[in-house]
């Protein structure tokens, strides 16, 4: 995963999916570790442009291993957003 530490609040203002999980290893991310990850590019960016998708094209993985760790970004990015809106 890239370093955050070169992004600023004031400068991006498009979109951004800096991807939270590596697709070319077949190990399955836990939901845990992508809400953290999630988490940390949110220490950064704001919360109206940051994308959550895995880092790129998912055709060098079989099925058995895309479809869980497509569920796990899934559920880590609605625990994200309903811990976001409980601290609101």
């Amino acid at each position: 995963m890239i370093s955050f530490s070169q992004f600023s609040r004031r400068e991006l203002s498009a979109g951004i999916g800096p991807g939270v999980y590596d697709i070319h290893t077949p190990r399955i991310p836990s939901t845990e570790e992508i809400a953290d990850r999630i988490n940390k590019m949110l220490a950064v960016l704001d919360t109206n442009i940051l994308w959550v998708n895995p880092d790129c094209g998912l055709k060098t993985r079989k099925y058995t291993e895309v479809k869980p760790a497509l569920q796990d970004m899934v559920s880590a990015a609605k625990a994200v957003r309903t811990q976001l809106s409980s601290a609101k």
